[in-house]
């Protein structure tokens, strides 16, 4: 029987799940190989140098440049404050004077001699790399970060919108394929991480917002609104640094789809458990995936993983291209040879057999592995 290894996106109730949280630049490392960790830990820190504003001092006081260094009050690593006086000059008996001050507060980070300039360092903006998920420090990356590993469940989505947050998982749909009505959620929903079924529909978006819901897990979502509620549109490049107030993971594709029976399971048994989520998602190079993570303190039977199957007959797959992107199927059919496509290529095919009967061909890299426990 002919096999191949794809890559398919991980549906697990038990597996380790390690996670690298390294900061954009060189940093302390405050944490320690070992230590337990909550998502809100923070495991380093470092300090982003500001920016630095130009002061044309000679040009503002009308003056030479050598003349500008002798009136200075301050100095080349002098801290300043916003309106300070730098340089003052009198004339006529002290009747006139002129003057210019520090038009932000900072450190002064040079002087200029040529020009009659200064530059005025604002202050660093600290920049910290929290946990994110609940487990222990399994290594430290010297001056960078740490890497954490947790024992528990691990949800891989097909897309995702919005960055990293933890709430309670709750469960509002009683079955796979129901939408969920915008006014089945309220007040109670608020810092929870919902998952919602068949559909997250702009209603539901809206309503989610509004009630301070932190995240939501559905199968599928439509596009036009999805861009209605951003406000633009994502186009292909990654998700995960937009500035909303939820994060969104997306299961199966784009459409009103039902949720894969065993992803719609795993999140009923963990009702009421604790969750991280990102909606962080790259398709190309450097592959990316939304993700919702439930650690459990108790991994009773042993630590199993959906991922690194092999594709065979009977194989439940996901399609992850058009036309088809976002069906379910399962193998039909692994013909050896490879053969040439529309786009003029050889490669290796398949055949699916789509939920409505329908058996079609597409390129085995057009495909993902559905991992089950």
């Amino acid at each position: 029987m002919a096999t191949a290894y794809t890559p398919g996106l991980t549906v697990t109730a038990q597996t380790i799940i390690r996670k690298t949280r390294r900061l954009p630049l060189k940093g302390q490392v405050l944490t320690t190989k070992g230590a337990t960790v909550k998502p809100a830990t923070v495991v380093a820190r470092a300090e982003l140098p500001g920016p630095v504003t130009t002061v044309r001092a000679a040009e503002k006081m009308g003056m030479e440049p050598p003349e500008i260094m002798a009136l200075l009050k301050k100095g080349v690593g002098d801290t300043v404050t916003q309106g300070e006086i730098l340089a003052e000059h009198k004339a006529l008996w002290g009747l006139f004077k002129s003057s210019v001050e520090a038009p932000v507060s900072g450190t002064i980070e040079f002087l200029s001699e040529v020009t009659g300039n200064l530059g005025i360092r604002h202050a660093p903006t600290p920049v910290e790399v929290t946990a994110y998920l609940r487990g222990t420090v399994a290594e430290v990356l010297e001056g960078e970060g740490a890497v954490i590993e947790a024992r528990g469940a691990f949800i891989q989505g097909i897309f995702g919108v919005g960055g990293e947050r933890q709430g309670t998982l709750v469960n509002v749909a009683q079955s796979p394929d129901e939408v969920v009505a915008a006014t089945a959620l309220g007040p109670q929903h608020a810092g929870k991480v919902l998952a919602v079924g068949s559909l997250i529909h702009g209603a539901l978006l809206r309503a989610a917002a509004q009630h301070g819901v932190v995240g939501l897990v559905g199968a599928g979502i439509i596009d036009t609104e999805l861009k209605e509620w951003l406000g633009f549109d994502i186009g292909v490049a990654i998700t995960g640094n937009e500035n909303l107030p939820l994060s969104v993971v997306v299961t199966e594709g784009f459409g009103q789809l039902p949720m894969a029976q065993r992803t719609f399971e795993l999140l009923r048994s963990l009702e009421g458990k604790a969750a991280s989520l990102s909606g962080a998602t790259q398709i190309r190079a450097g592959v990316i995936r939304p993700e919702v993570i439930v650690p459990h303190d108790d991994m009773e039977g042993g630590v199993r993983s959906s991922s690194g199957q092999n594709l065979e007959l009977g194989t439940p797959i996901r399609l992850i291209r058009e036309p088809y992107f976002g069906q379910l199927a399962t193998v039909a059919a692994l013909p050896h040879e490879p053969v040439e496509i529309e786009t003029g290529a050889t490669v290796r095919i398949l055949e699916a057999n789509l939920g409505d009967g329908r058996v079609v061909v597409v390129p085995r890299a057009n495909v993902e592995i559905i991992g089950g426990d």
